[in-house]
Parts: C-alpha cells; sequence; structure tokens
C-alpha cells in the first residue's frame, strides 16, 4: 500500500490573480501556507484485475475510460495506469471550503500513482502535472495558485508569468516566527460548502471589466487581509453574502484585526487575524460559529506509507524536493 499527505493551504492575499485571464496580461502573485490539515490518498492492490475507487461514492470499473470521477480518470490516463488497484481519499476538512481541497486531492493522488510507477518527482513536476489535469484536461474554471501552495508546501509567494510560467519563492522565517504568525490566525466555520466553480467562472468573465482587473491588480500588492477583503468582495456576485458579512463585522467589533473568506467566496471558513489578547472576545463574539485550530507548516506532499508491494523503496518518506 502506498499512503501520501498533502496538506491544505491558507491564503493570505492576491487570490484571482491566478487566473489566466488575469496573469495573461500582466503576471499574479499570490502568499499562501500549508497548513496541518491535509488530503490523504491510498492506493492498494485490488484483487481483482479492475479499479475500485473510493470517495463520496464508491465505483467499481473495468477500465479508466468507465471512470466518472473525472480527477481520478485524468491522472490515470496521465499517468498510464489501467487497472488493479484501489484508490481511496480521506480529508480532515470538507471539499468545498476553500482551502484547495481538489487540488490536493490531484496533487495527492499524482504522487501516489508516480511513487506505484516507481518515480520520484519533484514539487514543480507535480505542481505542473496537477494543473495540466484541472486546467486542461479536465478545464476546471481554477487558477494555478493551489497546486504548487500543495506540492511545495510551507509559507510561500508565487508568481504567475505572463507566459504560464510560475515561479514559487519560500518566505523564510524562523520556527518561532511562524508560530507567532499561526497564534495571530484563526478559523472559524461558515459552512454553506459550495463548488467554487460558478464563483470563479464569474471571476473570469468579469477580468474584462477594468475596474475588477484594476482590483486583482490591487489585491496583488496588499499583505493587510481586511483591505485585500473589501477589494476581493466586489469581484464577482457570490463572493459574499449576509451571513459571511455579518459575522466578519462581529468578528471585526470584537477585536480583530482583519480577515477573509478563504477559497472563491461564499461559504466554507473565514480567516481571522487577532491578537491572543483579544481572540476570547472574538471567540466569544462568533460563539454561533465552530473554530477550527490549526498551525501553520511546513511540508508539502508526503509519502507516509510504501509497504514496497509495487516494487518500490519499503518505507519510502518524505516530500517531492524542491
Amino acid at each position: 500500500m502506498i499512503l501520501t499527505k498533502t496538506s491544505f493551504r491558507v491564503s493570505f492575499a492576491g487570490g484571482g490573480s491566478d487566473l489566466p485571464e488575469y496573469y495573461r496580461r500582466s503576471g499574479g502573485a499570490v502568499l499562501s501556507s500549508t497548513i496541518d490539515k491535509a488530503m490523504y490518498i491510498a492506493l492498494h492492490p485490488y484483487f481483482h484485475d479492475k479499479i475500485r475507487i473510493k470517495y463520496s461514492r464508491t465505483e467499481d470499473v473495468s477500465s479508466v475510460s468507465e471512470i466518472e470521477h473525472p480527477l481520478v480518470r485524468e491522472c490515470l490516463n496521465l499517468v498510464g495506469i489501467e487497472r488493479g488497484m484501489e484508490i481511496a481519499s480521506f480529508a480532515d476538512v470538507p471539499a468545498g471550503t476553500g482551502m484547495g481541497s481538489s487540488s490536493a486531492f490531484t496533487v495527492g493522488l499524482l504522487h501516489a500513482l508516480y511513487v506505484r510507477t516507481g518515480r520520484s518527482p519533484s514539487a514543480h513536476e507535480l505542481a505542473t502535472a496537477a494543473c495540466e489535469i484541472e486546467l486542461e484536461r479536465v478545464a476546471a474554471p481554477i487558477g494555478k495558485q493551489d497546486q504548487f501552495a500543495a506540492a511545495y508546501g510551507g509559507l510561500n509567494f508565487i508568481r504567475f508569468q505572463p507566459d504560464g510560467g510560475v515561479d514559487v519563492h519560500a518566505v523564510k522565517c524562523s520556527e518561532k516566527t511562524r508560530e507567532e504568525l499561526s497564534g495571530r490566525l484563526m478559523l472559524f466555520y461558515i459552512g454553506q460548502e459550495r463548488p467554487a466553480a460558478s464563483i470563479l467562472t464569474e471571476q473570469a468573465r468579469n477580468m474584462a471589466d477594468e475596474e475588477k482587473f484594476r482590483r486583482v491588480g490591487q489585491m496583488v500588492e496588499l499583505a493587510i487581509l481586511d483591505q485585500g477583503w473589501q477589494l476581493k468582495r466586489g469581484l464577482a456576485s457570490g463572493i459574499t453574502n449576509d451571513v459571511v458579512e455579518s459575522n466578519y463585522r462581529l468578528a471585526r467589533e470584537a477585536g480583530a484585526a482583519g480577515g477573509k473568506l478563504l477559497g472563491a467566496g461564499a461559504g466554507g471558513f473565514l480567516l481571522l487575524s487577532c491578537r491572543p489578547e483579544k481572540q476570547q472576545q472574538v471567540r466569544a463574539a462568533l460563539v454561533a460559529l465552530r473554530e477550527m485550530p490549526f498551525a501553520l507548516t511546513t511540508e508539502g506532499s508526503q509519502v507516509l506509507h510504501n509497504d514496497g508491494q509495487n516494487g518500490q523503496l519499503v518505507g519510502q518518506t518524505g516530500g517531492p524536493p524542491r
């Protein structure tokens, strides 16, 4: 059996500039970090010469072409594996909550499949392959930040070049600094899980609007959560709603310095920046929401277990080289 772990991410600034409709015109950039919540992918030899896939449902098929899950189907097509395995996925956080779960799934599955074939891909290779799967083969209306955040791990400044190239620059900081930053961040579950596709499709379409294009440019230059959220909420009609706005207002009134909704918008998790001495007041104000404790991490996609049944090194661990 092969087991991979691929961390989810929180983004701080620049969201939306990873969409091709934006970065092809002027380049884009985001600041994000992986956290200690992750997607787990398990591969196991299947007794029958078929493919069994377990996610929110179970598929049992005789060939790759019969697979209904588009990401699984295209990952298997890309790597060139036909049959003879079970694939199962597990996650610490529900899908549709703004933490890049679909890209973490794609990166983690590709990592496991490559290991099964005897390859040790670099982080850049994993992220690039995941972008090919999601943006080209599946044609999802998403950007490139989540694939690179998941593959590399850590706190990164990621640039998106007009020609489609991506540069990942690790933000160097001490463990103490990372712990202090983690200690100032809070996550609250808003609920209302949603697929990002409809919001991102509208946002991409709105890049033809010069005012909205300018807003994304300002977001690229920002590192202040509150100002960034004020800009982002005007990019598409579904980004915010009364539930999000009322809870954000309560958090700010209770002492939060700023915050934003993770991901495309509408639901999921509210990320807040708040001094430790104000956090109890914020918790009391958002008592109707579920808080999820978390910490920033340095790990990208990694192999937790490989028992060698597929001809690989027994006990292979660690993430792909940067």
